[in-house]
């Protein structure tokens, strides 16, 4: 028995169709117009344990370090070119300043996560 059937008597009483068409073999409930029914599932892709799946974890690290020093790069310029008396917009100077700030207090937030993992994996038992 299943445990929508119970259902059907109450739900029959308010007009609504019979919980038995959801039963394997039934007919289907009429859809609401513009709703599609379920897509059938596609059998996930293979992945041999050999195969690169996409970047390395290292290489996805070495990007972010780069990143963040191009930031740092950027604010310096701005800053050396803000104090030479060049055209240089004191907003922009100060926004490219703590945009390196907030991305450095990333990586580091970063860093201590992933020392934080390591360390708890080498205090795991075998």
């Amino acid at each position: 028995m299943s445990p929508l059937s119970a259902m059907s008597p109450v739900l029959s009483g308010y007009g609504l169709p019979q919980l038995d068409a959801m039963t394997p073999g039934a007919t289907p409930l009429p859809l609401t117009p513009g709703v599609t029914g379920p897509s059938p599932l596609q059998a996930p892709s293979e992945v041999t344990p050999g195969q690169e799946t996409g970047d390395s974890f290292a290489s996805m690290l070495g990007q972010m370090v780069a990143e963040v020093n191009a930031k740092q790069n950027v604010a310096t310029q701005a800053v050396g070119a803000l104090q030479g008396g060049q055209n240089v917009s004191l907003h922009q100077t100060v926004i490219a300043m703590e945009e390196a700030n907030v991305s450095f207090q990333l990586m580091v937030e970063v860093r201590n996560k992933l020392l934080e993992s390591y360390q708890e994996i080498m205090r795991m038992q075998l």
